[in-house]
């Protein structure tokens, strides 16, 4: 196991170069003044354009400046803004609310889809397997700003049984947005769940453990749903950095304080540190979610060795 994990994190060194190098590249190479606009109205004098070029090494080759701000990440240094603001100190501000909205998604997603998969893959061709396929099917057709919308506007608005924007973004404040987030990858956890249920419950070791004796419960809930988790357990893992980096409309709509507004304002601004710095964080927590997915591979199915 300990040779798998080495192997793994060499494996990561290279996708966080290449992934990191593109962002920025499109972030600092794009045609066009980055510091349009930084002055108001006006335009910004030479002097400030000259020492701005300098503190983000503008005048260098680009492969030089990802060299120098790749130095500086791996000392802990995200960069500073124009306006003199640390993007470390905007992103550990505005990060735990987002990654609290994407744990509180990511729950909704695991515990609603995976119970609809399992009743549906269980009851295969039957009415709450039917219900479950109409279901999941409306969810996928529907944009997320879509639900988000609907669900601010019928429940919000109109009923008032929630508060159609966030002010507190405590743990059940975050509970309407979080569903909201989570309701395009639940329809696909559910589905992907009630596939590997139906596949794997015609197994040779699910017919043996019946034909043991052993409990209806014990058959599924042991060895049925332990290996057929595997692939849902795959698309969870990926998923929760898609709700960190994918919750930009979320935030908007129900005004929730988290990265995805911190990253809009940083584009339309044109503040290239901050979208560079905040991605750059986003990629890490992807690369490293990514690595726990394939450990619990070994943890579901005890067929899988990491020699």
């Amino acid at each position: 196991m300990g040779f798998y994990v080495l192997r793994r994190l060499l494996q990561m060194i290279p996708v966080f170069l290449g992934t990191t190098f593109l962002i920025y590249a499109m972030v600092w190479a794009v045609p066009g003044d980055p510091f349009a606009g930084k002055c108001g109205e006006r335009d910004c004098p030479p002097a400030y354009i000259e020492r701005m070029r300098d503190k983000f090494n503008l005048d260098d080759p680009l492969w030089l400046q990802y060299v120098k701000y790749l130095g500086n990440v791996l000392r802990g240094d995200f960069g500073e803004t124009s306006s003199g603001i640390q993007v470390i100190q905007q992103v550990g501000a505005t990060f735990p609310v987002t990654l609290r909205l994407a744990l509180v998604a990511l729950l909704i997603e695991a515990v609603i889809g995976i119970t609809a998969g399992v009743v549906s893959g269980l009851r295969n061709r039957g009415f709450l397997d039917s219900l479950v396929l109409v279901s999941t099917l409306f969810l996928i057709s529907i944009p997320v700003f879509v639900t988000g919308y609907v669900v601010q506007l019928v429940f919000g608005l109109q009923l008032g049984w929630i508060s159609p924007t966030v002010s507190t973004p405590t743990w059940g404040n975050l509970f309407v947005p979080g569903f909201v987030l989570a309701s395009l990858s639940m329809a696909y956890v559910a589905r992907l769940s009630r596939a590997s249920i139906a596949e794997n419950r015609r197994a040779d070791y699910v017919r043996t453990a019946l034909a043991k004796g052993l409990p209806q419960s014990r058959v599924v809930g042991v060895h049925l749903l332990r290996n057929s988790l595997i692939p849902v357990i795959t698309f969870l893992g990926t998923d929760l950095g898609a709700f960190l980096g994918g919750a930009i409309v979320t935030e908007g709509i129900f005004n929730v304080p988290g990265v995805g507004g911190l990253v809009y304002r940083s584009v339309l601004t044109k503040d290239g540190a901050m979208v560079t710095g905040v991605v750059t964080v986003l990629v890490l927590v992807y690369l490293v979610m990514t690595l726990l997915v394939d450990l619990l591979y070994a943890v579901l199915d005890p067929r899988i060795r990491y020699d």
